[in-house]
């Protein structure tokens, strides 16, 4: 009988591992993680080495029993995982570059998980993923998935939709930024916040809030109409929302709907700081380089207080979160992205949704939400075409397909401007995108 979990983690050297390390650690002592197998691509070697080494000294330094693993080879990682987590970039920061510069180049908004950005960003990462799940097929047959991977809502559906592993959850750090965010507003602790998440991964809405059971939907509401309220993440240079709008709207939108809401100020927004010559993903490569300069020192034996600059929030809180509760069945009340199985009653039965669900060691169970108010439902509905096109083009590789995803994208303006993007793109990922050439 085995002594304790094994976690295999794709993309281990991230510099969100630590951020995991962390969670693994406060939770110990009531999940006993036995082993912690980091595992990344000859790319990634040295700064797996880096941020192992750091891991290795944050358990000594806590005391716990945990033995961290460094290892390229993905397949002894795998062999009997218990949870297998995915945290990686198909290209590095040099990919995820090319995806913001070429689409604001032709006056298109760049972004790492929308638009023409989060297409290619799916096109490169599903194949890998399929790939991943059959390695676990072979090695860890009944391990769960918990893909932290972006685009997080496409990789789930793909997962679901085109592997025999039915055992995944997508996760995401928005919602429960939400939640904090919320928290923080109305000065009360986070367990006493619960919302009703609904929609699609970096496009949910918060149907309702609640504090101790009570909806105050509307004072927050009333709250982030204040521009020095609004709830924004580190990734989002959000502008502000009018007031009259968000009443109107009558929901709770996510950081991420700034680039729907407001297309046109954050394209403008962007473009000025394309032309100043940065994007997103220079500040994350200078970011990322600060970040392991500091790892590197040996008598850092804890998660710094910068890498909250990198965008990763709570990321530990959302994952550790995730798989204590599944192993302990615990049966609380997280949002994750899963099988929608008539929750969102306007969305497809076997389409990945981001919903609220009670998690239990058989998995989530998403929450009945009825139907998206009709002044949301809509948009989601389009961005669910988008994505299921999009992975039908990444497991294709046919170039029909892809630039029927790129053109029915909402901030893609038309199919002439989507094919000038689409060509770019694909010659300049091309190392990435076997399955179209």
């Amino acid at each position: 009988m085995k002594s304790g979990l094994k976690i295999a983690t794709i993309g281990g050297g991230s510099s969100y591992t630590p951020e995991l390390i962390e969670g693994f650690i406060n939770y110990h002592s009531e999940l006993p993680v036995r082993e912690i197998w980091l595992v990344d691509i000859e790319e990634g070697k040295e700064k797996l080495e880096i941020v192992g080494n750091l891991a290795k000294r944050m358990v000594q330094k806590a005391g716990v029993p945990i033995e961290i693993h460094l290892t390229l080879d993905r397949r002894e990682a795998l062999k009997s995982a218990d949870f297998v987590t995915t945290q990686f970039r198909v290209g590095l920061l040099a990919a995820r570059e090319l995806d913001e510069r070429i689409p604001l180049k032709h006056g298109v908004l760049g972004q790492e998980t929308n638009g023409p950005g989060g297409l290619f960003k799916a096109l490169r990462t599903i194949p890998v993923i399929l790939e991943i799940c059959r390695e676990m097929e072979e090695f860890c047959p009944n391990a769960w998935l918990i893909n932290f991977t972006n685009p997080a809502g496409m990789v789930t559906e793909a997962v679901l939709r085109y592997s025999n592993i039915d055992k995944v959850v997508g996760l995401c750090n928005v919602p429960i930024g939400m939640e904090m965010g919320v928290a923080k507003l109305l000065e009360v602790d986070h367990k006493r916040i619960r919302i009703d998440f609904a929609g699609l991964n970096h496009m949910v809405y918060g149907l309702d809030v609640f504090v101790d059971g009570v909806s105050v939907k509307d004072q927050v509401i009333s709250l982030i109409t204040d521009p020095d309220k609004s709830i924004t993440m580190q990734n989002i240079h959000a502008i502000g929302w009018e007031p009259e709008f968000l009443r109107a709207l009558d929901v709770f939108p996510c950081p991420y709907h700034n680039y729907y809401y407001k297309a046109g100020d954050m394209l403008e927004k962007e473009l000025k700081n394309f032309k100043a010559g940065g994007t997103r993903a220079e500040i994350v490569k200078k970011l990322e380089a600060e970040l392991f300069e500091l790892y590197k020192n040996p008598n850092l034996a804890v998660k710094p207080p910068q890498l909250e600059k990198r965008g990763g929030a709570y990321y530990s809180d959302a994952a550790v979160r995730l798989i204590h509760s599944m192993y302990t069945d615990k049966q609380d009340i997280q949002t994750v992205n899963t099988m929608n199985k008539g929750a969102i009653a306007s969305i497809p039965f076997d389409s990945a949704v981001e919903v609220s669900c009670i998690i239990t060691k058989n998995g989530p169970k998403p929450i009945a939400m009825g139907d998206l108010p009709i002044q949301v439902r809509g948009l989601v509905i389009q961005m669910k075409s988008f994505e299921r096109v999009a992975i039908d083009a990444a497991i294709s590789g046919d170039y029909g397909t892809a630039l029927l995803a790129m053109t029915i994208n909402p901030l893609v303006p038309s199919d002439r401007i989507a094919k000038v993007i689409l060509d770019e793109m694909l010659e300049s990922h091309k190392k990435y995108l076997p399955q179209f050439h």
